[in-house]
């Protein structure tokens, strides 16, 4: 895309006195004798300083203080020449675009709607504080990587702009509902729609789109990172090229996936069905995994190509679509431990603000007898209790011990090998879909396998 997205004063003088814009490919010399050949990168409006921004063929982006250049020139945009060398001007990384798309797609290629809520990555150092802090808009996140041009024309869009653990259950709502308004036919216009969003608390809001929008004729990619596209060894363009690659293959059918690192390298990317997923890393780039199985595909670096089995069925993306945008968060996700008081939780039950208790048990699905009171509580207020496990593998089994006859006699739901953030979620949805008066409805959707949240 021909312009000079965010340049001001000398550092937009210079690029129009070299004949340089945004999107062109670049060589520069500096008075401190290094060298350097890559793609002019957008600046975000509120970086300071006179510096150009370039993408090397590392992959990382490069600021350079354009007092020091002594020499540059227009080059091919293909594929930047080699990285940094030590010692570079200009210090930090900087990338990102004040709001555009980055390079022009061709015609042909499919379209791709990008919504941004925030997060990582949408993020940038602020040089003066060194902390991270969020800066991007959707346009900005698209420019920085440059490889999208190449797979899909993208529409980005920005919804909010937050750190994914101040996103709350009714953000999840406003995102369901634009995606549905956007994607909800058949034949429309997006062969998929990626969400940025930050990587805490992505399983939540990944999972909830798989409920309210199960059998949404086109795929959903939440894409994150654990790194902010400015900084080196960013996982955001690897993450972003390969959930763009994933939606305009075709093989994703409507399913609902979250797409990370898939290890510890560059070489790919893995795909993992959004119910099914846990963040499992506090700062590794490969965070995530999934829960009981393999990622339902894998993405190449570097253009490589989508392989997998796809999902394992159980209704991502699966029969008529049926949107059922709604929700009640009067649920509570218990994690019992021994020494756990019970008496916030029936107080909690007995004033009417908990409609869902999902317990995270012992082993097999158990808690102790001292909270047997607050189950009977929930029972005779009409309140669902579903039971997870705390291990990460495997399911419940609430019939081998008497303790968890005991429960399963109370009317304590065993929830199979649900995991239990997506169990929570689950039910704040159920209760939305159920209404007031129906805790019937509540267990039969809970136990109702949706979006792929139960294992076969």
């Amino acid at each position: 895309m021909a312009g000079f997205e965010g340049y001001r004063g000398a550092s937009r003088r210079f690029l129009e006195s070299k004949g340089m814009e945004v999107g062109a490919g670049a060589e520069v010399a500096t008075s401190r004798g290094d060298e350097y050949r890559g793609i002019v990168m957008p600046r975000y409006e509120g970086s300071e300083g006179d510096r150009l921004v370039l993408k090397l063929g590392s992959g990382y982006n490069v600021g350079i203080e354009v007092d020091e250049i002594v020499r540059a020139r227009a080059a091919e945009a293909g594929s930047p020449g080699g990285a940094a060398e030590a010692g570079s001007p200009g210090g930090a990384a900087e990338a990102g675009s004040p709001g555009g798309a980055g390079a022009a797609a061709p015609e042909g290629l499919p379209e791709i709607l990008l919504l941004s809520t925030g997060g990582t990555i949408a993020s940038t150092i602020d040089y003066r504080t060194g902390a991270v802090t969020p800066a991007a808009t959707a346009g900005e996140i698209t420019a920085s990587v440059p490889e999208l041009a190449g797979i899909a024309r993208i529409a980005p869009r920005m919804l909010f702009s937050e750190y994914s653990e101040n996103l709350q259950p009714e953000h999840w709502v406003g995102l369901a509902r634009e995606i549905d308004a956007a994607a909800g036919k058949a034949g429309g216009e997006y062969a998929g729609v990626m969400v940025a969003h930050g990587t805490d608390t992505m399983q939540y809001t990944a999972s909830y789109v798989s409920f309210a929008l199960a059998g949404l004729p086109v795929p959903v990619a939440f894409v994150g990172s654990q790194r902010s596209p400015d900084r080196p060894s960013s996982d955001a363009p690897l993450n972003l090229a390969a959930a763009a690659r994933l939606l305009a293959s075709g093989k994703a059918g409507g399913g609902v996936y979250i797409v990370m690192h898939g290890n510890r390298s560059d070489a790919e990317a893995a795909c993992h069905e959004a119910t099914r997923a846990r963040k499992s890393h506090t700062s590794r780039r490969d965070a995530f995994r999934t829960i009981g199985g393999e990622p339902a595909f894998t993405v190449g670096a570097g253009g490589g190509g989508v392989s997998g089995g796809g999902g394992r069925g159980g209704g991502g993306g699966a029969g008529e679509y049926r949107p059922r945008i709604r929700l009640d968060a009067r649920a509570a996700l218990v994690k019992y431990h021994p020494g756990y008081d019970p008496a916030p939780l029936e107080e909690a039950i007995g004033a009417g603000r908990y409609r869902a208790v999902i317990f995270e048990g012992t082993g097999l699905g158990h808690v102790g007898r001292t909270v047997h009171g607050a189950v009977r509580r929930a029972a005779a207020e009409g309140v669902f209790v579903g039971m997870t496990s705390q291990c990460i593998e495997g399911r419940v089994g609430m019939t081998v011990y008497e303790s968890g006859r005991d429960l399963l006699a109370m009317g304590v739901v065993p929830l199979r090998d649900m995991i239990p953030e997506t169990a929570l979620v689950k039910a704040m949805w159920a209760l939305g879909v159920a209404g007031e008066n129906d805790p019937d409805g509540v267990e039969r959707l809970m136990l109702e396998n949706v979006a792929s949240e139960i294992s076969d």
